[in-house]
């Protein structure tokens, strides 16, 4: 990366610096998250002295309140990493993240779980801030592959941490909270030494309320011409995903009678399939193809696959859809690339802090709509009982966002 391609007046060896701990960060946050995946019902179990389905409901309401919590403070923090820089607002982030998980480790009933689950929706940010790090040291051309190198670290976390969660769960369902406390504070040892300041001082922005709240991004959107389009083709793509994360292991019983184990194993499979995908075939592909016909080909492939799980006769097949369905992580990233080129540098932040938002909000919506469509379609109520349903739904909205896309690349005449 030329120093002039660089919209901030880092050195490369400070832009390397900047770039290899915001994708660490991602990391082992993702890691530090996934840890606690696999020890969580039990714990649930053990402080609320409940049975598997009440804790099952519990669990529910502890993700409603991470997502909102994400979605009312994502646009919060981009905002003031805007005003005062990254590296405050990212190191604050990963301090509260391991505090979160020292009140997890320790809490005795189930209030201090949702307390903690408060605190790690508030700090669960620091994507949004590395995000906007990996903005300010890129060039515009190079902001694609930076995106997607974060996708790929995302992805690369969250096969590892549910698995090495599961091991340490064995040891009590302590272990991973301490564990990933630990994680998140050598994290931040790291960043406190090893982390430039990104974002010069004569770039930086006045804070606005407006742009702080969730409803405020809006009108950062609004302000730049096509990004509020994009910003509506991302929300209906983190609406149709969600289904993995809301019905994925449900489905997988019902329909194959899968174990424990190979629900974990499917999901490893899938991060670990994006994570390849995404660091190594990110940069030649948009080098070769470009951002717009990338994005295209994860909206396309994600309501391609959707179709496919639904068909899937059997397991193997399910395995080699999601092999296939890797290619649904070139959406996120061109996406925010194509938003990032659109709006100027001193509002980077915002424009993260707003993407993230859509996303909590996206996904905590498609949980609630598709868990209980799931349900509804598994009755006896139902015209049609059907564990597939679903997938179906997913599939039409995600060509529903591949038609929006390709309307407004042709209406600013890039299709």
């Amino acid at each position: 990366m030329d120093a002039a391609d660089r919209p901030v007046p880092v050195t490369a060896a400070q832009a390397r610096r900047a770039t290899i701990f915001a994708l660490v960060a991602v990391f082992l946050d993702v890691v530090g998250f996934g840890l606690i995946i696999p020890v969580l019902p039990r714990l649930i179990e053990e402080v609320g002295r409940t049975g598997l389905d009440d804790a099952a409901r519990i669990g529910g309401w502890l993700f409603a309140i991470f997502s909102l919590a994400q979605f009312v403070f994502a646009p919060f923090a981009g905002a003031l990493s805007d005003r005062f820089g990254r590296r405050p607002l990212l190191l604050l982030a990963i301090a509260g993240l391991a505090v979160d998980y020292v009140v997890q480790a320790l809490a005795p009933t189930v209030l201090w779980l949702f307390i903690g689950r408060l605190i790690a929706g508030v700090c669960g940010s620091s994507h949004v801030i590395a995000g906007a790090c990996l903005a300010d040291v890129s060039s515009p051309e190079n902001r694609a592959r930076s995106f997607g190198r974060m996708t790929a670290a995302f992805g690369l976390g969250f096969v590892l941490g549910p698995a090495i969660g599961g091991l340490l769960g064995e040891f009590g369902t302590r272990v991973p909270f301490w564990t990933a406390a630990a994680l998140a504070g050598v994290n931040f040892l790291f960043g406190l030494v090893g982390l430039p300041e990104t974002l010069a001082r004569d770039s930086r922005r006045a804070f606005r309320w407006r742009e702080a709240n969730p409803l405020g991004v809006l009108a950062v959107f609004r302000r730049y011409s096509g990004v509020l389009p994009y910003a509506l083709v991302l929300t209906l793509f983190f609406f149709g995903t969600s289904i993995y994360a809301a019905i994925w292991p449900f489905w997988g019983m019902a329909k194959y009678g899968w174990s424990g184990t190979t629900v974990g194993l499917t999901l490893a499979a899938s991060g670990l399939t994006v994570a390849l995908l995404q660091g190594l075939g990110t940069g030649p592909a948009v080098a070769r193809w470009g951002e717009r016909r990338m994005a295209m080909v994860g909206l396309a492939g994600a309501a391609a696959t959707c179709v496919g799980f639904a068909l899937s006769p059997t397991t193997a097949i399910v395995v080699v859809m999601l092999v296939i369905n890797a290619v649904e992580g070139f959406a996120h990233p061109m996406l925010s690339a194509l938003m990032s080129k659109a709006v100027p540098e001193d509002t980077q932040g915002a424009l993260q802090g707003g993407i993230s938002a859509l996303m909590n909000l996206g996904m905590l919506a498609g949980a609630i709509f598709y868990s209980q469509t799931f349900g509804y379609f598994l009755s006896e109520a139902a015209p049609v009982r059907s564990a597939d349903v679903s997938f179906f739904i997913a599939a039409a909205i995600m060509l529903v966002s591949l038609g929006l896309f390709v309307r407004q690349a042709r209406r600013m005449g890039q299709g």
